[in-house]
């Protein structure tokens, strides 16, 4: 007697990635507004111009979509805090520690390509991309034949290249 197939709900797969997202294109990301970095609570201290260029960069990214508001006072400001000591310090064991902890705490927010192909994370591709690519087609193609007699060019579109013509010799 043959085998009844599964049902179609026990042959799914059950490790399904929840994290799955199409972040958005990178054009779309560059109009995001940047939040401002709370003040420093010593008086006098200042963001390191670093840090602000960090903080600017990664509002200005695809993956600033997936952050929440917790994400924010739960993690980034601390990675902003560490950002700081490494900037500031003087001490070389002092920022290798920093730096040691900088890149376990990026990992939560899918900062490097590793990560984000982990969370399975995609930036969407943007119509400036296709399009660049349509025209770098274009202008090959257009290459390959300007460098064509336009004779053979004739006799390929037409079918009628005979044998032991130019267009044979080529090839």
């Amino acid at each position: 007697m043959p085998r009844l197939p599964k049902l179609p709900g026990l042959r799914q797969r059950r490790n399904r990635a929840v994290s799955r997202a199409i972040l958005p294109s990178i054009e779309e990301s560059r109009k995001r507004r940047v939040p401002k970095l709370y003040k420093r609570e010593r008086q006098g201290e200042r963001w390191h111009p670093k840090v602000l260029a960090w903080w600017k960069a990664l509002w200005k990214s695809p993956m600033a979509a997936e952050y929440l508001d917790a994400d924010v006072c739960g993690g980034l400001y601390d990675l902003a805090e560490l950002y700081q000591g490494f900037w500031t310090s003087t001490d070389v064991r002092e920022q290798i520690a920093l730096a040691a902890e900088i890149r376990q705490q990026e990992v939560r927010f899918g900062l490097s390509p590793v990560d984000r192909r982990r969370l399975q994370w995609e930036v969407e591709r943007g119509n400036q991309a296709e399009e660049r690519t349509k025209r770098r087609r274009q202008t090959r193609d257009l290459e390959k034949l300007a460098g064509m007699d336009p004779r053979e060019l004739m006799q390929v579109v037409n079918g009628s290249a005979k044998k032991g013509s130019a267009t044979d010799a080529k090839h």
